[in-house]
Parts: C-alpha cells; structure tokens; sequence
C-alpha cells in the first residue's frame, strides 16, 4: 500500500513538472487551468496524507517556471515573485478570513480581480524606469524585459513625484480585442494561430523584437508594491492611490472587506462580473490590506501568508442546439460553431460556441437538435464539454461539413496530418487577402515590396477580386497615384515594375502561389520539372500526378480537383493572357554533390537565411522538404532547432550544421 501510495506521488510530480513547463516556460499548455489545479490538488492531499513522501523539489514547495536565458539578461529579484495559495471553496476562504482574524487585531482584507497573464517587475529610480523583468523561477531570478516593457502602454516611463525608489509587480495581459487581432494578422500571413490570450502576451513579452511587441498592444494592471525608499504606506489601498496619482494602471474594482461575509460577496460579484469583463481574469484575490499585518506573518519558501487566490468552478449548463453555421476564414478554413438556446455562464447570456473542426464533432458526436453541456472554466469562451445521447431526438444525426465551400461552393478539401478542411478555391471571396498574401510572398511568386497593407487597400477597393488581376494593376496607374494607395509616383510605378518583372518567373512559383492543397514550392518545382508547363499539369489525371516523386494520392486529387474547377482554369487562361510565363525555365541540376539526398532544414543558421540555404541545397541537386521522416537524409541545424531537431536524433538521422554543409560541397 505504501508502495502504491508513494508510486502515485511520484507519478503525480511529473506530471505537474510537465505541464508547468508547458504553462511557464513554453507558453503552450495542454491542459486547462482547472485540471491543473486538480492535479496539483490531489497531490497536495496525499503530501498532507503521507508527509514522509515529501520532498523538497515537489511542484506544491516550488514557484512555477524558470528564468530563460534566451528571452533576455537575467536578473536576481530584490523581493521575490511568489505564487499564491490556491483555494477552491467558501469553506476554505471563510476559514483562511478565520485564521487572520485570530492572529491579527481587525485585519482588513483585500478583494481584487486575479488577471489572466504573465508577472511583471517593475523598478523605478527617482521617479525614472530602469528595469522591468519578469517572475522567472519567482525566488531568485527573472528576464530582463525592459525594452519591451517600454513599449506597452500602461508602463509609465516616468512618474509625477521622482521617489527615490518603487518597485511594483503588475500581470501583463491581452484585451480579447487585441487577441482577436493578433490572431487575425496570424491566419492572414498564414502563421500558427495563439491559444489564448495569456500565452500570447507571455510569448510577446519574451521575445526579442519590440515592434513585434508593440503592435500587439499588451496591457497591465499594477496589483503589489513590493519595495520602497524615501515613501512609504500603511495599507495596500493607499500605496493604490499614490500609484493611481502617478499614472500607473491598477487592479480595477477592488473592494475593501472585514468580515468573511463580506469577502464572500466581493468574490461572488466578481465572478459574476468575470464575463463582462474586456480580459480574462482567472480568479479572485484576498489579501490583507495593512503592510504591518503582512510583514508580521511572512511568507513560505513558495507563497504569502497573508494572501489567497480563489478559483471558481467550471460553470456549466443544459441547452439544445438549434444549429451549426459554417464560417471561411482567410485561410479557407471552415469553422463550425453551435447556436444553441441561450443560456447565463458565469454571469453572461451565452447561445454560441465553436466546434473546431470535423474531428471535433466527430468525438463529441453532436447534431442539430442535441442537449449538449456547455461550460465555461474560468475562461471566456464557452466550450461544448458533451452531448447527452440519451435526450437526442428520433432521427437526429452527427453533423457532417459538406464538400462545398459555404461562401463560394467550391470543394473543399482537408489538408494533409490536420484536422483543417478548407475551401479549394482561390477565388472565394472569404480568403481572397490570405490568398494574394500568399502568391505575391517569398515561397511563391516573390513580388518584393507588395506589403499586406496595399493588399487590404486594393482588395477593399475593387482593384483586386483574385490573383489574376495583379498583373493588370498597371492599368490603374493614374487612380492609384491620385488616392495614394501605394504611395506617391514613385513608389507607385517601382511596384508596378517588380509586378511586371514578375510575370517571367518560373512557373513552378506560379504554381506554387495558386494556394492548391499540400502543394508548396518543393512540390511545385517538382511537378513542374516533370510536366515542363502548367498546361501540361492542367491535363494531367491522378494516375499521371502520382507518378512524380513525393506526390501522393491525396496531392494528386487536390491538384486535380482544383483543375478539374473551371473558375481555376479561366484563372489560369486569364494568367497566361496578361504575359504570365507557364512553362518550367530550370534546368534539373544532374550529377551535383548533393544529387539525390533529401535536407530538411530547421533553427536559426548564422551565415543564411532558411531561403538561402534552400537554394544552395538545390542547386547543388539536393531536395529541401518541411518534415523529417525516415526518407530525411540530413537534417541542417542552426540555433533554437526544436522538435525537428529531437525527431531527426530519435530516427538517427544524421544532423548538419552550416559549416559542414559548405564543407559537403
């Protein structure tokens, strides 16, 4: 039993080191919030159970994260940024107002919002910003994030009165404004999408470039002071208004409470407030309001003393569906979401919630007409937990995306090792600005200086309704200067140039552009060597497609279905008709060094951009493809390789570094 017990502990610790890592370090959880907290709640109880089986390394005696050398210079904390004590019921709030009661003399306590987001230092020096860094490993050391810090709206450069000293710690946080943006610019450039709002700012503020940083407009709320020369408070509400005074943005709607009555309510309001809210929080706070009354208490090696953070249950409910709508994105890709009766969560009227994908629905087994649990777990969006069966009406079946696009009613197709299915056409209204992004970008046409902002302007105007038209952009010349929408004359006719110029490449990066599924520029080059023109790839059936290295059953179908489409070929005929080339101009490199051998490429090389290195590999007669597999014959490595790197050393794939590569040839 005792073996049991303590196999169960240990099994518990790796797992909540391994989703810590995720959450902290990574910005990439795979779990919710809550399970975590069960997690680290069950083991908890068995540390209290069994305390001969705890150790000192345990997740429930440590701060999460770690500081990380690559986000910036580490600094050593002046006070430490510890967590706080999680509690999960009003039994547990009342006894922790209880405990303060009976060692302090009328404590006052706190009730505040707990932002969703990333902990923040800052420090002031006679009233100037020197430094802001991040929580790191909580006890001795953070990032130095100041260049971003500077950046970020609510961070006052200076204060009014120049104290000699002010350190105060804050959450950097999303707007679900700003996410929705964010994520929107993400799918337009075709980039992977964030999960939420926390991970997002998490990862902006950690990064290197500070423009990056500040178009995504990151927020904070100031909710500590943790050291000061030269002033001083008695309470942490006073310490709010001087801070308050200074311009510095700080946690909203706090309430001041003395009773365990009173807490209650606070906590209660606030989580009926919680989805009214324009950011996530995920909790509430109570903490003691008197500075004497916390130093007097202390803290543990991992928490305050006089401070808790409340977690709400995840709220859910009954409602039936009444239907499923499907939406494009700017990728192509369909979304369903479920309109269901409304129903109240967490203090909001709630009637919609996304379904992700066919898999999705698939696992859930949901149809129009289902009783479906829809929940919300300390998160604004609601989610659909299950599909009770055993209420679903006669007749009632599992809802299936159709194989026609919703705006346009072209096929549709689902992409390669993803649950995505997407709309095939490149002319569907819904996705006409990702797709004109893609064919004038680097791994396709490569028109330099066609920046995303003329893109929205021209396809908003009329000037542009698919990719063909591109090429007749200089027939508007005049219009175009007139409104400026590239610019003065000059800056008009040199992209009116490039485009021109643009219409000799090499088909395999027409083809390339055309946004035709699981086909990229490696397998256009490809295919283009082997048909030698785009008219040739245009009557080519399947069996012909399959014949040509690396393409597959499903390339196949895509690349013939998208032909197979007569808005694509009148597309095509129209390409042709404005002076673009349609015939293969590289010759196949036979006999190169590198002859026969499959590269993939992956990290940061120190001579080269990824591109670069592309060109040199093929060249050279070797073929660069996106994933490793066992048919990987190198993998080239620069710094910050990540999964391709781990995946190449667990198929024995030998590794390359720049140099050796040169070597090589």
């Amino acid at each position: 039993m005792a073996d049991a017990v303590k196999t169960q502990i240990e099994n518990l610790k790796k797992q909540i080191e391994y989703h810590s890592n995720r959450y902290y370090n990574m910005d990439a959880p795979e779990i919710t919030d809550y399970e975590y907290d069960m997690l680290m709640q069950q083991l908890k109880a068995l540390e209290k159970e069994h305390p001969e089986y705890v150790t000192e390394d345990s997740p429930t005696r440590k701060v999460g994260g770690t500081a990380k050398r690559e986000a910036g210079v580490l600094v050593r904390h002046n006070v430490p940024m510890l967590s706080l004590n999680d509690v999960f019921s009003r039994e547990e709030v009342e006894q922790f107002v209880y405990d303060m009661q009976h060692q302090l003399t009328k404590p006052e306590f706190v009730v505040e919002y707990k932002i969703d987001g990333l902990s923040m230092a800052l420090r002031y020096e006679e009233g100037m910003l020197k430094l802001a860094e991040t929580r790191g490993d909580g006890i001795n050391f953070g990032e130095d994030v100041t260049a971003n810090a500077k950046v970020i709206r609510d961070v006052k450069h200076k204060l009014k009165e120049p104290v000699p000293y002010l350190e105060v710690r804050g959450e950097v946080y999303m707007t679900n404004e700003a996410f929705e943006q964010v994520n929107e610019r993400q799918e337009l450039l075709g980039k992977k999408k964030f999960a939420n709002p926390r991970n997002c700012a998490a990862g902006t503020l950690r990064q290197l470039d500070t423009g990056i940083t500040k178009e995504r407009q990151l927020s904070m709320f100031v909710f500590n002071i943790q050291q000061t020369k030269g002033i001083s408070f008695e309470t942490h509400t006073e310490g709010y208004e001087f801070l308050k005074k200074q311009g510095i943005p700080v946690i909203q709607d706090y309430r001041v409470c003395h009773t365990a009555e009173e807490v209650w309510e606070a906590i209660t309001a606030i989580g009926e407030n919680r989805g009214n809210l324009g950011y996530d929080i995920d909790g509430a706070v109570v903490k003691l309001n008197r500075y004497a009354d916390r130093e007097l208490l202390g803290n543990t090696s991992k928490v305050p003393r006089w401070a808790i953070a409340y977690k709400y249950p995840p709220e859910e409910k009954e409602t039936r569906v009444l239907d499923i709508e499907l939406s494009v994105g700017r990728t192509g890709r369909i979304t369903p979401t479920a309109v269901f009766e409304p129903i109240r969560l967490c203090g909001t009227t709630v009637s919609r919630a996304t379904l992700h994908n066919q898999d999705y629905i698939n696992e859930l087994g949901v149809g129009i007409g289902d009783t479906i649990v829809v929940y919300k777990s300390g998160e604004i969006i609601p989610k659909v937990k299950q599909v009770r069966k055993e209420l679903r009406p006669e007749g009632t079946v599992t809802f299936r995306i159709p194989d026609r696009c919703p705006v346009c009613g072209a096929k549709t197709c689902r992409e390669e090792d993803t649950a995505d299915i997407k709309c095939t056409s490149p002319n569907c209204p819904a996705q006409l600005e990702r797709h004109i992004i893609n064919f004038v970008g680097r791994d396709a046409m490569d028109i330099k200086g066609f920046g995303t902002v003329y893109i929205e302007q021209l396809v908003k105007l009329g000037y542009i309704k698919d990719i063909a038209d591109i090429f007749i952009l200089k027939d508007h010349r005049q219009q175009l200067i007139e409104n400026g929408i590239i610019g003065k004359e000059k800056n008009t006719d040199k992209l009116l140039d490039t485009i021109e110029r643009a219409k000799e490449n090499d088909a395999y990066m027409l083809v390339s552009g055309l946004g035709i599924p699981n086909v990229g520029k490696n397998a256009a080059r490809t295919l283009l060597k082997h048909f030698g023109s785009v008219e040739s790839l245009m009557e080519a059936d399947e069996e012909k497609l399959t014949r040509v290295p690396d393409i597959g059953t499903i390339s196949a179908k895509a690349i013939r279905d998208f032909f197979f489409d007569k808005k694509n070929v009148e597309l095509i005929h129209r390409l042709k008709a404005y002076g673009v080339n349609l015939q293969n101009l590289t010759e196949e490199t036979k006999g190169g060094s590198l002859d026969g051998m499959t590269f993939v490429i992956t990290g940061t090389l120190p001579g080269m951009d990824r591109k670069e290195a592309a060109e040199l590999i093929e060249k050279n007669g070797g073929k660069v493809t996106g994933s490793v597999s066992k048919k990987t014959t190198y993998l080239l490595a620069g710094d910050n390789a990540g999964s391709k790197l781990t995946k190449a050393q667990d198929l024995g794939i030998p590794v390359l570094t720049e140099e050796e590569l040169k070597q090589m040839l």
